[in-house]
């Protein structure tokens, strides 16, 4: 299985996530902004970072990408997609997920040790945690706040399209402690915090973020 992760100007986390690629035995493959093709992958990362320095706002600029020409429509068509941090807020802002991300309500940069709760054990990134499970990965955000009307967010969580919820102090004032959610199919997954920085003993609270990746895997195979 191949799995490619964007670099974008400003991307900070597309080493770590390729790194979590390879750790679950799939191949990692990079794919830059400017590409106008995916290379033949099986699924796509969008990592965190700063694309494009964050001008406009997060995201803005990076969802004009040439690559995300050819992502969008794949994502579309049950391509699996990953958006991580600013990958999420490049998501929202391309349409492929609802909702906006914008600055804490604290105003202040988080950086912790974040306990989650799976709200949807059914997506192809999350089919190999159990429904209800808590686990705990890396959240370092300054514009982590998942903002949308009531309509949209009523919808969301009638649908079960809410994948993740904070457990606990809610870090960045998201509304309905939303950490991350996904498209109608279930193969475009956005969140905030950051499980490539959990998978492995020693390096990151824990290894509870492997299961985003070999969740994925299984879902190429039974495809």
């Amino acid at each position: 299985m191949r799995i490619g992760v964007v670099t974008f100007p400003g991307s900070l986390d597309d080493q770590d996530a390729l790194r979590a690629v390879r750790l679950v035995g799939a191949e990692a493959v990079p794919l830059w902004h400017g590409d106008e093709g995916l290379r033949g992958v099986d699924a796509v990362i969008l990592p965190g970072g700063f694309s494009y320095g964050d001008y406009l706002r997060c995201g803005a600029i990076a969802r004009f990408a040439p690559v995300m020409g050819a992502l969008v429509p794949a994502a579309q068509g049950g391509l699996p997609v990953l958006g991580i941090c600013n990958g999420f807020q490049v998501l929202c802002e391309s349409h492929l997920l609802p909702g906006a991300l914008i600055r804490n309500d604290h105003r202040k940069f988080v950086c912790r040790d974040q306990v989650l709760r799976v709200e949807n054990a059914a997506t192809a990134w999350t089919s190999d945690y159990e429904q209800g499970q808590e686990i705990t990965v890396v959240l370092k955000n300054g514009e982590g706040s998942y903002v949308a009307d009531e309509r949209t967010l009523d919808a969301l969580e009638a649908e079960g399209r809410v994948a993740f919820r904070y457990v606990g102090q809610n870090p960045n004032g998201s509304y309905r402690d939303i950490a991350g959610i996904t498209n109608e199919r279930g193969n475009v997954v956005g969140l905030m915090p950051h499980p490539e920085h959990a998978v492995e003993e020693g390096y990151g609270p824990s290894v509870d973020g492997l299961g985003f990746f070999t969740s994925v895997l299984a879902q190429v195979v039974r495809a």
